[in-house]
């Protein structure tokens, strides 16, 4: 089994190549940077440029599923340019994968396609299951619905297409628990808003679990890549603050000053989603399904 994975070099990209390695799995991977590009039997990199149409084609040769991870950073500050380019991110490097299965012969059954609960409209009592069909109206949804839409072309050749709606994906290093981690660490650590939104939160090695799965399954449609027990902010907050025993001495961040700092952005850390795991339970055995325990492994 060959795999080709866009964005393998990020976060969840490097957990998932190597929970795929160590089964067995080979991997193809796309890259920017001709520096990363390794040419091992099992490891082997091509280079791809979105913006100029460039792409390898040998990426394809013994590939049956397609992974797509790329997509640039949501966590700066959301200005008129940096929005385009967190859409054009995602979009236009399906639209050239797209093209390039078109029109190169190839085995691909399969696109699995990354995704974000940032889908979902912001509320602090629904439960939302795959099955809610309405977008988020905001920034965050506005991109989840093109990001989806990117994905969803493949079935036009035949492809079995799954999203996984990614959450607050925690990790050792990177991702979402360092930022909150840092300012708790020098004693400025404080919920944010009234705490009271929730957070659907994923340890790494569960998500990139759960995207081998697919893969593993031939799986298509939506899963929410989400650990079983959400919490509130405050909550997460204060478990992060305990395990690195800080104290949090600071009042909660208040919403405004969180929208004079981070601008629209502040959407991120305010909005609040309550994603259920339910249908991804039916498909795979999470190993972090409580907070304490992802954060011990990660903080401890």
């Amino acid at each position: 089994m060959r795999i080709l994975i866009t964005g393998a070099t990020g976060l969840v990209g490097q957990e998932l190549c190597k929970q795929l390695l160590d089964s067995g799995i080979a991997v193809n991977y796309l890259t920017t940077s001709p520096e990363k590009v390794e040419t091992k039997t099992n490891y082997h990199g091509f280079v791809w440029n979105a913006k100029t149409g460039e792409i390898d084609t040998a990426c394809l040769e013994g590939v049956t599923s397609v992974i797509h991870l790329a997509g640039a950073s949501i966590a700066e500050r959301w200005t008129d340019s940096y929005k385009k380019t967190i859409l054009d991110s995602r979009t236009n490097t399906a639209a050239l994968l797209f093209k390039t299965l078109q029109n190169t012969p190839n085995e691909v059954k399969q696109f699995v396609s990354a995704s974000a609960i940032g889908a979902y409209p912001s509320s602090k009592t629904t439960i939302y299951t795959e099955a809610f069909m309405t977008y988020n109206k905001g920034f965050l949804g506005t991109v989840v619905e093109a990001w989806e839409k990117a994905a969803d072309q493949f079935q036009e050749l035949g492809l079995k297409v799954a999203k996984v709606r990614v959450g607050v994906v925690l990790a050792k290093e990177g991702g979402a628990l360092e930022k909150l981690a840092q300012p708790i660490k020098t004693y400025v650590g404080a919920p944010l808003g009234d705490g009271k939104q929730w957070q659907s939160w994923v340890h790494l090695e569960d998500l990139a679990g759960i995207f081998k799965t697919v893969i593993e399954e031939n799986l298509d449609g939506i899963y929410n890549a989400v650990a079983p027990n959400p919490v509130t902010n405050k909550t997460l907050t204060k478990e992060v603050a305990a395990l690195l025993d800080k104290p949090l001495i600071l009042p909660n961040v208040p919403e405004f000053a969180l929208k004079l700092l981070l601008g629209e952005m502040a959407a991120v850390v305010l909005e609040s989603q309550k994603v259920s795991s339910e249908k991804t339970e039916t498909i795979y055995s999470f190993k972090y399904k409580h907070l304490h325990n992802a954060l011990k492994d990660l903080l401890g």
